[in-house]
């Protein structure tokens, strides 16, 4: 962080989505403001802006971070994931959201985006995860709409096709000579 203005502004530098960025922002400007004001990210949801309800759930180095209540230069040097980045450069869905998608695990779709990167950052971590690690990562998000079944029904179809797209370990046959 490069402060300015006698410590009042500062500028950032960050990866946001896999793209370096900077911005100069007000020491007490909130990641959500920053992320929403300054570069569109509007799946970044505004809603308890007290970090108690999930809407606004990114990923900070690949672990989930309420973003209205982190301050924007506190990803300085950092990577920043938010829903807007999930997709791949094709535009293949993720493995988050392709669960989300085929199960259902959504209805109003307010804390949809907080839910798709709290999934994208325990199947980071945990990429086999059972019902009470999910259950745990997900308690810190607020649904008001589905009763959370789907929804972890959801984590668990997201976790099954990410394992599926992810690179088989192939055998490597020994050649005659290396055999002998």
């Amino acid at each position: 962080m490069i402060p300015d203005d006698g410590e009042l502004t500062a500028t950032v530098q960050f990866e946001l989505n896999g793209q370096t960025q900077a911005a100069r922002v007000d020491t007490n400007e909130t990641l959500l403001g920053m992320l929403r004001s300054e570069f569109d990210c509007r799946g970044v949801r505004s809603s308890c802006e007290r970090g108690v309800c999930g809407a606004c759930t990114v990923l900070i180095d690949d672990l989930p971070v309420a973003a209205c209540s982190t301050f924007a230069f506190a990803v300085d040097g950092a990577s920043v994931q938010t829903v807007e980045g999930l997709a791949d450069d094709d535009g293949t869905p993720s493995p988050a959201q392709r669960g989300f998608t085929e199960c259902g695990g959504f209805q109003c779709g307010y804390c949809t985006s907080g839910m798709l990167m709290l999934t994208t950052g325990l199947l980071r971590h945990t990429p086999a995860p059972d019902r009470a690690t999910i259950r745990e990562w997900i308690s810190s998000n607020t649904c008001r709409c589905t009763g959370y079944e789907t929804i972890l029904e959801s984590v668990e179809c997201a976790a099954r096709i990410a394992a599926a797209d992810a690179p088989q370990d192939v055998p490597v046959q020994p050649t005659a000579e290396e055999h002998r």
